[in-house]
């Protein structure tokens, strides 16, 4: 199995060790100048904090694999400090943090599926599916002489945030979030 990865070797998705820490590869240009060292300049996002970072480095250098899995579970419970999820292939449990759920904690219902991210045997990421569907537990009625210069209006979902949402929206709706940007879709 390989461990290092040349720098002429990078593809889209490899995850490496980039200033140690686990990245993934964004992308990766070879450029040989007239004059001097051929080098790469690396698109690469750092998996902990999900910054992307553009860099370059030598063609002589090397990476060493990143040891991280990915694991498809599935969301239990939670105690407002940890967030609990079973693996359903070999039932095991993970135990996740606040500080990593972050704010993606309003967007996991019960029973949803979702991706972890392990690194050195400790979950450092969580992915979720793209779209949730929430219930609207609380908004404000807007008054149709008043909806011309005003289309968007506050509204608590079931989970406990409050986004903006079109002045149709009633309580009791049902409506589609996209995940990555915690906004409005549709109404379902």
């Amino acid at each position: 199995m390989i461990r290092e990865y040349s720098i002429h070797s990078l593809k889209p998705g490899l995850k490496v060790i980039i200033f140690k820490k686990p990245c993934v590869i964004q992308s990766s240009k070879f450029v040989k100048p007239g004059k001097g060292q051929a080098f790469s300049r690396v698109k690469f996002k750092n998996i902990l904090s999900g910054k992307i970072v553009e860099t370059t480095f030598k063609s002589t250098d090397f990476f060493k694999i990143a040891n991280v899995k990915d694991v498809k579970v599935i969301y239990l419970y939670n105690n407002s400090a940890f967030w609990y999820f079973l693996d359903n292939k070999n039932f095991e449990e993970f135990i996740v943090t606040k500080k990593i759920i972050g704010i993606k904690r309003f967007w996991i219902i019960p029973q949803c599926k979702c991706s972890l991210t392990i690194w050195k045997n400790e979950v450092i990421s969580i992915s979720l599916k793209n779209f949730v569907y929430l219930k609207i537990e609380k908004t404000i009625s807007i008054v149709k002489k008043n909806s011309i210069n005003k289309n968007m209006k506050s509204a608590l979902l079931n989970t406990g945030i409050s986004i903006k949402v079109p002045y149709f929206i009633n309580v009791n709706d049902i409506i589609k979030i996209d995940t990555r940007t915690g906004k409005y879709v549709s109404r379902n």
